[in-house]
This record gives C-alpha cells, sequence and structure tokens, in this order.
C-alpha cells in the first residue's frame, strides 16, 4: 500500500498485525478491481474476474493460492476470520463494471454500492475485532457514503468510459438527462452550465451526507477507537465531498482531490479525538 491511496494515512495507525492483514485485503480487493477498469475487453474481463473467484476460493481452501495477492491475504483468514462471502460480493460487484450499464433508480444503485464498497468495510470490521454487532451497519453505511462521493467525484471520467452510475430515476426528477450529462461532459473546462445538472449532482451529494451522518449515528462508543482507521478515511472522503461542493460540482473538467498534506492533518485531528474517548464530528 503507498502514498497513492487516500487509505494511506488512516492504515499507519493500526498495530503492526492489522496493519499488515488490511493491506493484504486492499492489495487483493484492487486487484480484482483492475481487472475491470484495466481491461478494455468485456470478455476479457469477465474472465479476469473468474480467475479471481477461483482465486478466492484457494484463498479459503487448502489449495495453495497462485497470485502473489492471494498468498499475502491467506495466513490473515483464520486469525481474523475474515468472511470470504465478502470477497465473492465485491467480484459480483465490480463484475457489474465490466460492461456500461446505468441504474434506474438509488433502489438500484444501493446493492451495487454495498458490494464494491460495504463489502470492503465488512471485512476491515472482523480485523479491527469490534465489540458490538451495530458497528456493521456502521461499516455498510459508511461504504456507501463513500462510495457515493466516488460517483459524484467521478462523473466526467467514468462518462468518458461509457458509464453513468447516477440513477437516471433521479436525474430525471431533477429535469436532467443523460444528454445534459454528456454535453457538460463535451464542454468541459466552462464549469457547470446547465442548472438541472448542477442540481442532480446536489442532490447525490446531499445523499452522500446523509449517509455518513447515518455511519457516523450508528458507531458504537465502545468501538469508535478500534475503527480509528475506517474514521480517518471518513474523515478524508467527506473533506474530498466538501471541497466538491466548494468547487461548485465542476467533475467535469478536474478531479477533484485532498491533497496529502490535508489528508495527513484530517488523520492526525480523528486520531487525536478518537484517543480522546470522542466521536470526530467531520
Amino acid at each position: 500500500m503507498t502514498r497513492k491511496t487516500s487509505f494511506y494515512y488512516s492504515f499507519l495507525v493500526l498495530p503492526s498485525a492489522e496493519r499488515r492483514a488490511i493491506t493484504a485485503v486492499f492489495d487483493v480487493c484492487r486487484a480484482i478491481d483492475d481487472a475491470v477498469d484495466l481491461e478494455s475487453d468485456p470478455a476479457r474481463a469477465v474472465s479476469a474476474l473468474q480467475s479471481w473467484r477461483a482465486e478466492v476460493a484457494r484463498v479459503f481452501g487448502d489449495e495453495a493460492p497462485r497470485t502473489a495477492e492471494g498468498l499475502a491475504l491467506q495466513p490473515f483468514v483464520k486469525p481474523f476470520r475474515l468472511p470470504r462471502e465478502q470477497f465473492d460480493a465485491l467480484i459480483d460487484g465490480v463484475g457489474m463494471d465490466a460492461e456500461p450499464m446505468r441504474f434506474q433508480t438509488f433502489g438500484d444503485l444501493e446493492p451495487y454500492c454495498h458490494r464494491v464498497a460495504s463489502s470492503v468495510g465488512l471485512i476491515c470490521a472482523e480485523i479491527f475485532r469490534y465489540k458490538d454487532a451495530a458497528v456493521l451497519t456502521y461499516a455498510r453505511d459508511l461504504g456507501v457514503a463513500l462510495q457515493l462521493t466516488n460517483i459524484l467525484r467521478d462523473v466526467g471520467v467514468d462518462y468518458r468510459r461509457g458509464r453513468l452510475y447516477l440513477p437516471l430515476q433521479d436525474l430525471a426528477g431533477c429535469g436532467c438527462s443523460e444528454e445534459d450529462i454528456r454535453r457538460e461532459v463535451a464542454e468541459a473546462g466552462q464549469g457547470v452550465r446547465s442548472p438541472q445538472v448542477r442540481q442532480a449532482l446536489t442532490q447525490h451529494a446531499a445523499l452522500a451526507r446523509e449517509y455518513f451522518a447515518r455511519a457516523v449515528a450508528v458507531l458504537p462508543r465502545q468501538d469508535a477507537s478500534r475503527f480509528v482507521a475506517a474514521e480517518i478515511m471518513h474523515g478524508i472522503y467527506f473533506e474530498l465531498l466538501k471541497r466538491i461542493e466548494a468547487a461548485d460540482f465542476d467533475v467535469f473538467s478536474q478531479l477533484v482531490r485532498v491533497p496529502r498534506p490535508a489528508q495527513a492533518r484530517l488523520a492526525l485531528r480523528t486520531w487525536w479525538t478518537l484517543h480522546r474517548g470522542r466521536i470526530p464530528q467531520h
């Protein structure tokens, strides 16, 4: 795991065994994601995911894994009781990206968010050795919040790749169409020109904020300090959401980011707040 990931600073605060376990988990998850994101041929992407499904079976079985990522992950499966079903869910979710698709409603999008994001949170919950099962709801809601923020940041990038994750029903409710999104992408560099597009993005940001708030509300106080890494991710992504809003939702001409120094400050502030027995209010 390198400084190139937004999760880098959250991992630094973990004890050695947990840091090595979560790094192995994220390396497998990144490889699964790359199997689709770095492959332009849908058939080859599907084949790569089938290979990863077989590799996950080996990681959780008696056969030796065949990839460096699988070999690194296997020693942590039993000590941390890692849930195989969440790795399978991730593969299912990433598989939905193999070919461009559209989501009609948020009810269609939410299960996708659970598969590609909440699944990872639920795996990490086992590594953090939670006490209160309510923390699993926290992991699901935070995963949705993180993924909704990713979707908002990447609207322009994704559309150029033939993908649109904003639910069509939500767009229509704002008087916005896919053609309006296409026009914003084509005219990138001039800010968001369509009031309807801005309204749709504002509505999506509000939904992300709602899921961030839901995650905070359900986080058990007795488990909060165990989830310092997750709360650092929370802080960084919530800051990303605020920066997108401050940029007037121009996600077409730029990729909004949280600079590394700001990430480090957020990580330190979150760690200190939890160390004092308080839950951060990002």
